[in-house]
């Protein structure tokens, strides 16, 4: 099996781990947002951040291929997360004045259209200093186990713990506001902040999941888990439990996928969000019949 043979072969094991741990660790985070993310119906919103963000990748290679730097690096990505959350603040400000479909759409198209924009140009420079070229196209848009190093490991652990510990601090406030929105009100708590807090952790966690899944696949992974465990059960702790344990299959069934079938052209993002669209379709099968 490649699989076995990728992770624990010495010579190949250091450029195929970094990118596994960074999975799991998408798919934990993943699978604590995906719950609030689909009771809030912000699926969509999601998407509109996510392609947002690749605004933000294509204008930093573009000033990295201006001053020569010319990489990718864990500074480069936490300028992309500054633009992610940014956007979605926009969206959070545009949504309170009944605006959020067009936000979300004015986002998505200006933000991707700069992107692609930027990127090109990036290129061009680089190429014309004799530096390596940026990322592949499909690797921003689809993602890329290779692509990802320990440091990226580092910084997407720094970004679930950054998400889980404001999940645990706004614990009550936001569930409160996810389960019921006017009770939520009744009793003081500010629906707009909690919309905003929300929206900010999203961008965080889809900046961290873009180098696995990628951008356009990115949303797929803070949505399918909550989904699956909505489908299963009301009661908040099972939802959890179901929602992780789907995140968890979903990444190990399509590292394992790509990883055995790589040969073929399947990349990792793709592979993660086909898997965890198959375990959606048996859950909802089996919860179709004992209804």
């Amino acid at each position: 099996m490649r699989t076995i043979e990728y992770l624990f072969d010495p010579t190949l094991a250091g450029l195929f781990w970094p990118g596994v741990i960074a999975a799991l660790l998408v798919a934990v985070m993943g699978a604590v947002l995906s719950p609030l993310v689909v009771l809030k119906r912000m699926s969509f919103v999601g998407q509109g951040v996510s392609h947002a963000a690749f605004g933000g990748v294509g204008l930093v290679l573009f000033v990295a291929a201006l001053t020569g730097v010319g990489g990718w690096g864990t500074g480069m990505q936490a300028l992309v997360a500054v633009f992610a959350v940014g956007s979605g603040l926009a969206i959070a400000l545009l949504s309170r004045r009944g605006e959020t479909d067009a936000a979300i759409g004015i986002v998505l198209a200006v933000c991707m259209a700069v992107g692609f924009t930027l990127y090109r140009l990036a290129a061009g420079e680089l190429r014309s200093r004799g530096l390596p070229p940026p990322p592949g196209i499909e690797d921003v848009l689809f993602g890329s186990v290779l692509s990802v190093g320990w440091a990226d490991v580092w910084a997407t652990g720094a970004v679930t713990t950054v998400v889980l510990g404001c999940l645990w601090w706004f614990r009550r406030p936001m569930l409160a506001w996810a389960f019921d929105g006017a009770t939520a009100g009744s009793l003081g708590i500010n629906g707009d902040r909690m919309r905003a807090v929300l929206l900010v952790l999203l961008s965080l966690a889809v900046v961290a999941t873009m180098q696995v899944a990628g951008v356009v696949l990115a949303t797929a992974m803070l949505v399918l888990p909550g989904v699956i465990g909505l489908a299963v059960s009301a009661k908040l702790r099972t939802v959890v439990v179901v929602s992780l344990v789907a995140a968890l299959v979903g990444v190990v069934g399509g590292l394992v996928a790509s990883f055995e079938l790589g040969k073929n052209g399947i990349q990792t993002g793709p592979a993660i969000v086909l898997v965890l669209a198959v375990v959606f379709a048996v859950v909802r099968a089996v919860a179709g019949r004992s209804d």
